[in-house]
């Protein structure tokens, strides 16, 4: 049949299947580059489309993962439309509607997820190591700073040797606030930069080179430090409730999980730790 056809109307036919090719190659580009994801250009478009697909966009975008899942249909609002890692299309409170406080809602968690990531890892870690390599709770290793021989970090005493708090918390104070003001206002690095993530004059790591799996890393740091609040504040609740550091807790809970679980110390009659 093809050797009947006319060749100009076959080459019509092939052009016509270009222009339709690559017009859903534009229109699927034009659909993932939400603020956060990549912006593909159209040379390498037909080559990362696919990888795009399977990756970032299912966190990114209309068609993102909802947190009602296949019901989220008439569930999520219509100021919430994935252009920023960790949407699920969840607020009911309206607590994204003004856009300015929705930025500054965006930056808060952001920082306080990464302080509760910091937060989880350094109370289990007192209890692994403790001062003098011994286990101790986290809630306990911080008083030791007040004891007669002061705090070694890690055991070392030639490390850091604490034995003021009013020096510790003036060094706390000086170099968070330096910290946090170049954060905010720029600096050497330059300005305008991005407040909330790595990138362009700072990023020691690399981790902005490529933008499909900064993307990605951007949903991964989100999903971390919601988790990591929801662990501190565990370990607050743990160590009122039992007088106990989360990793004896947990090893306890091991050994008999049946007789030590969450039910069953809701009742203990211990609120304040040893």
């Amino acid at each position: 049949v093809a050797r009947t056809l006319p060749r100009s109307y076959r080459n019509r036919q092939v052009d016509k299947g270009r222009k339709t090719l690559t017009s859903t190659t534009t229109t699927r580009t034009m659909a993932l580059s939400v603020r956060g994801l990549p912006k593909l250009s159209s040379t390498k478009a037909s080559k990362a489309s696919t990888r795009v697909v399977t990756r970032a966009s299912m966190w990114y975008g209309p068609d993102r993962a909802k947190w009602l899942g296949p019901y989220s249909d008439n569930a999520c609002p219509s100021y919430l439309k994935g252009e920023y890692p960790g949407d699920y299309g969840w607020d009911s409170a309206g607590l994204s509607a003004d856009p300015e406080t929705f930025a500054a809602y965006r930056e808060a968690e952001l920082i306080h997820a990464r302080w509760a990531m910091l937060g989880a890892l350094g109370c289990v870690g007192p209890e692994l190591t403790g001062d003098g390599m011994a286990p101790n709770p986290w809630f306990k290793q911080g008083a030791l700073i007040f004891s007669e021989g002061g705090l070694d970090y890690l055991g070392n005493p030639s490390l850091v040797h604490a034995q003021s708090i009013i020096a510790i918390l003036a060094c706390q104070v000086v170099l968070m606030g330096l910290a946090e003001a170049y954060r905010v206002n720029g600096g050497p690095a330059g300005e305008g930069l991005d407040k909330l993530h790595p990138g362009e004059s700072f990023d020691p790591l690399g981790l902005a080179d490529d933008p499909d799996t900064f993307a990605e890393l951007k949903v991964k740091e989100i999903k971390n430090g919601r988790l990591a609040m929801f662990s501190m504040f565990g370990f607050y609740v743990q160590a009122i409730v039992t007088g106990k550091g989360p990793v004896q807790n947990w090893q306890e809970h091991v050994a008999d999980p049946w007789a030590v679980n969450g039910f069953t110390e809701i009742f203990a009659t211990k609120f304040t730790p040893n």
